[in-house]
């Protein structure tokens, strides 16, 4: 194995590789330059034997934010072009593919907290911010709620239009209606009890809304407005919500943000 020496270049020396394809933004590069402010410089610049660099693009840029003469690097020789250049790509990607222990990493965040430590020096970004906020689910007796099917996670189905506009019959089925039906007619109880049930039959009628949405696609736009203030088609989430068809919790409301 090769012996790794780390060497100081001027930053006039080092140049950049034409075939990088990472992409860094004004705010990335700040978070840099505070790293280096609050740690110090701990990651070397990797370069060929001619200065060019193969890792580290976004710790030059902070560098010459810094007003930095010289850098620490490491030469990387006796690389081919093509391994040169799927480093590039490998450098970058291999890190963006290790995951996290979100409890554990909630737990170092919040000592980091108590200790008064400037928590944006960490670089987390939205999508890790929003996992660090979906709470935690607790535990009711010896029973997950995880496990609970009224509290546990479920995936809403999105229906994308792929045919002809349907008959009203494809839509729905009413059989299991019909047979509430017959029995509270059948039924020797009084006729407001039968008024109530009768009304809330209705929310048996079974509907397909793979049909619906083909339907919806294929409606004029008054059509359309009333499905979808009547809950069969949902556009908007939201809406839905306001209208009552449809409550989160503040859990299942982090999940939906989380996902979409």
């Amino acid at each position: 194995m090769t012996t790794l020496k780390i060497i100081y270049r001027p930053i006039s020396e080092l140049k950049r590789h034409k075939n990088n394809a990472r992409t860094h933004s004004d705010a990335q590069i700040a978070q840099i330059v505070n790293s280096i402010n609050e740690f110090g410089w701990t990651n070397p610049i990797l370069i060929d034997e001619n200065g060019i660099i193969i890792a580290g693009h976004g710790r030059l840029e902070a560098a010459e934010t810094l007003d930095l003469n010289e850098v620490p690097c490491i030469v990387l020789s006796g690389l081919t072009d093509s391994q040169k250049r799927a480093y590039l790509i490998a450098d970058n990607q291999l890190a963006l593919n290790a995951g996290w222990d979100i409890e554990l990493l909630q737990s170092e965040i919040e000592a980091l907290k108590l200790e008064n430590f400037d928590i944006d020096l960490l670089g987390i970004d939205d999508e890790l911010q929003n996992l660090l906020d979906t709470p935690k689910l607790e535990t009711i007796g010896n029973s997950s709620l995880d496990d609970n099917p009224y509290t546990k996670k479920v995936s809403t189905p999105l229906y994308e239009p792929n045919g002809n506009k349907p008959e009203y019959a494809d839509m729905y089925k009413t059989e299991k209606l019909n047979q509430l039906l017959s029995k509270i007619n059948d039924s020797k109880i009084d006729l407001s009890a039968k008024q109530f049930l009768t009304t809330a039959a209705y929310r048996h009628v079974q509907f397909n809304y793979e049909e619906i949405a083909n339907y919806y696609a294929h409606s004029d736009k008054e059509v359309q407005e009333l499905m979808e203030d009547s809950a069969l088609v949902i556009i908007d989430f939201n809406k839905s919500i306001e209208q009552g068809y449809l409550k989160l919790s503040d859990e299942v409301d982090k999940y939906y943000a989380q996902e979409n």
